[in-house]
């Protein structure tokens, strides 16, 4: 009855759909223009083009005003939206953009520390194009 009521929920769909656009679009950009191999892990990569989680989030609020109008979850899911797109888009990329300076500054200094892990966030293109698929994945499905 669960499993039932998910696959006839549309707004489930459109998420999914988005997630799996982004990140499917991501890794054949990565395996195809940077020729590089195809991993279990990236499945789940972080960062690059396109952004998944712009995807998911923009996906999420539009198919809540498609199912629901100018509701309150609607203002929530745009509220949620707006934060993790700033969020991409700052914070994440300044904290990358550091831990990139740190690890130039770790080689350069012949420290014997390992490398900072640092994920680098989004470009505004990133975000954009995420932000797209996303539109266009909760016009697919609540449209069609």
């Amino acid at each position: 009855m669960v499993l039932e009521q998910l696959v006839q929920n549309r707004l489930f769909w459109s998420v999914l759909v988005a997630v799996v656009a982004a990140q499917g679009l991501k890794i054949a950009l990565l395996v195809l223009k940077r020729r590089q191999r195809f991993f279990l892990a990236d499945l789940v990569v972080t960062g690059g083009m396109p952004s998944s989680h712009s995807a998911l989030v923009s996906s999420l609020a539009l198919g809540i005003y498609l199912s629901e109008g100018f509701s309150a979850l609607f203002f929530v899911a745009i509220v949620l939206a707006l934060i993790v797109l700033r969020d991409s888009l700052g914070v994440r990329r300044t904290a990358g953009e550091e831990g990139q300076v740190l690890n130039e500054l770790i080689k350069r200094s012949k420290l014997r520390l390992p490398n900072v892990h640092y994920s680098l966030g989004h470009t505004p293109a990133q975000v954009i194009v995420g932000v797209l698929i996303g539109i266009a994945s909760a016009c697919v499905v609540f449209l069609l």
